[in-house]
């Protein structure tokens, strides 16, 4: 056994064990903790494959950005956890049903590779091999001609997303003084300044 496969399986253990302890960890600051693991092992499971590209995405997005962010609403937030593991039986059938599609889902690809392995290669686009690339420039290049129309309705349906976010998370407060630029413009040195003529012996 070479080096790579003693790499390969370690880790994809550690990668196994650190995702069943995300969702077994009481305390959900060491479940985040657990799913960065994850993250790390699943990048050095993709270096070890050549995919260079999706290993540091997966550490700058998901790691540097997804999961520090869960890390800080989880320690930030009080959160009352037993109250959400309350209602867990009444999510059940539906969580059932998820896991019932993502099964069958995965036997149809397991079970399309073992009986025809050459399905995979017919579907691949082909890498000009005229000139050396590396995988991230080949992945752009596929990506910004072939599903450059893909790639942006993905662009459009997560700025719609944000905007949604930003939207449902606004909230107008009656008591506070905002800024309105067009009275700001429109304002005149009448209606700027006011004198006030003050008696004497007699203040403000």
């Amino acid at each position: 056994m070479g080096l790579q496969a003693v790499f390969f399986y370690l880790f994809a253990f550690v990668a196994v064990a650190s995702a069943f302890m995300v969702i077994s960890a009481r305390n959900p600051v060491h479940s985040v903790l657990f799913l960065i693991l994850v993250f790390f092992n699943a990048a050095g499971l993709f270096l070890l494959t050549g995919a260079e590209f999706l290993a540091m995405i997966l550490l700058v997005v998901y790691i540097g950005a997804v999961a520090v962010l869960f890390l800080f609403v989880v320690m930030m937030l009080d959160i009352d956890f037993a109250e959400l593991r309350s209602g867990f039986l009444q999510y059940a059938p539906i969580g059932a049903l998820v896991g019932l599609i993502v099964a069958a889902e995965l036997i149809v690809v397991v079970g399309g590779s073992v009986l025809s392995p050459q399905a995979a290669k017919s579907i691949t686009m082909p890498i000009p091999s005229a000139v050396e690339r590396t995988n991230t420039a080949a992945l752009g290049d596929v990506l910004y001609t072939h599903y450059v129309y893909f790639f942006q309705v993905a662009g459009l349906v997560l700025l719609v997303a944000m905007i949604g976010a930003i939207v449902l998370t606004l909230r107008h407060r009656q008591n506070i003084k905002r800024q309105d630029i067009s009275k700001q413009v429109a304002r005149t040195p009448a209606t700027a300044v006011e004198v006030v003529k003050v008696k004497p012996g007699q203040g403000l």
